[in-house]
């Protein structure tokens, strides 16, 4: 679509937590553009989290809507439904998981338009899959990245 930036993103942990990685594929105008990386130790949640990341932080221009597509309930309805916000009015009160990456993701989508959409994981969706791949592949790789906000 003209003018709209998608993304496909997955995330991926060997064990919860364990070692994890994130797909990442961006797609405008023609364009498309593979991410990934891997870390030593972190959750599925986080790196679901980290592949949205990874992809706004990626974009060169704000301001272009953008449609994301990811098979995370967890990212998804947390923005979508606004949990987020509450999350972030309340200062995480109550345990709530991820601070790090959520004000992080904020920031970040404070600069854009997003539309968040659920897709089945896998299942027949070849992006979604790719992600997959490319999650499962950086989780098993070598050369491991600190996930500072889970380790630290």
């Amino acid at each position: 679509m003209k003018d709209h930036v998608i993304m496909y993103t997955d995330g991926a942990s060997r064990g919860n937590p364990g070692p994890g990685g994130y797909g990442t594929i961006l797609m405008w105008n023609g364009h498309e553009k593979e991410l990934s990386a891997g870390f030593r130790r972190t959750t599925n949640n986080r790196m679901e989290l980290m592949a949205v990341i990874a992809g706004l932080e990626a974009l060169k221009k704000d301001g272009v809507p953008i449609k994301i597509y990811s098979d995370s309930q967890y990212v998804v309805n947390s923005v979508e439904k606004g949990w987020l916000k509450t999350w972030i009015a309340t200062d995480f009160k109550g345990g709530k998981k991820n601070k790090d990456l959520w004000l992080r993701y904020a920031w970040l989508a404070s600069k854009h338009h997003i539309k968040f959409h659920w897709v089945k994981g896998h299942a027949s969706n070849s992006h979604n899959n790719r992600c997959d791949e490319l999650a499962t592949k950086a989780a098993d790789g070598k050369h491991l990245h600190e996930d500072e906000g889970y380790e630290g």
